[in-house]
């Protein structure tokens, strides 16, 4: 990223929410995005997962240049490239834990038995293998991070994005899945993005950037 801005407009009102953000992720980083409420955190999550485009810089993954995607070939990216965890889980409670984590791939066009093949290796990553079959509701917060988890990885993405992912669970089970983050990340050499407002939590990662007011401080 290079020169990075995103603005938004209320009205007659023009909000900056990035400014000049210039970074680096290099293949296996585990970063941690810090910053008080308002400051950015988010947005340059959403940008970086092609989630929102900037309105100004540029931008490089994995060699593509975003600024010139459609939105199609944006869609491609974050289902082919990225996997993405939320503070909310995003589980659909009337699909069990598998077919949660096979959402992707039926987007991508995976067919059955494949599809089923990744998704319980995925599960069985997160240690989540004997649940497979139950549903988000006969899960606890932590499980079904976790199966929000496996979803993420089961395409085998390049990066993984996160926003708040401890941000509704107890400290003990937020410490818990922040040691499967870092087991991802070394035994897999997974890149993580976390963005995060605790200092215990950030602290997994091997490089913090701190935003204030949309600027990397």
């Amino acid at each position: 990223m290079k020169d990075i801005s995103k603005e938004y407009k209320i009205g007659q009102i023009k909000l900056n929410a990035l400014k000049n953000i210039n970074l680096e992720i290099k293949k296996g980083e585990f970063i941690s995005i810090m910053g008080p409420s308002g400051s950015g955190k988010s947005t340059l999550l959403n940008v970086i997962g092609c989630l929102d485009k900037s309105s100004g810089g540029t931008y490089f993954l994995d060699g593509n240049s975003v600024e010139t995607m459609n939105d199609n070939q944006l869609s491609e990216i974050r289902n082919r490239f990225i996997g993405f965890v939320f503070q909310s889980f995003n589980l659909l409670g009337e699909l069990n834990a598998m077919r949660n984590v096979e959402i992707p791939l039926i987007y991508r066009g995976v067919r059955g038995k494949l599809r089923r093949e990744m998704s319980e290796q995925a599960l069985e990553k997160v240690g989540l293998k004997d649940r497979m079959k139950h549903l988000p509701s006969q899960l606890s917060g932590g499980q079904q991070q976790r199966v929000a988890i496996a979803r993420a990885l089961v395409g085998n993405p390049s990066v993984i994005l996160a926003d708040e992912p401890t941000g509704a669970l107890d400290s003990s089970t937020g410490n818990t899945i922040m040691e499967l983050f870092t087991q991802l990340n070394e035994d897999l050499n997974m890149t993580i993005v976390q963005v995060t407002h605790e200092e215990s939590i950030a602290a997994y990662g091997k490089r913090i950037i701190r935003l204030i007011d949309g600027e990397i401080n």
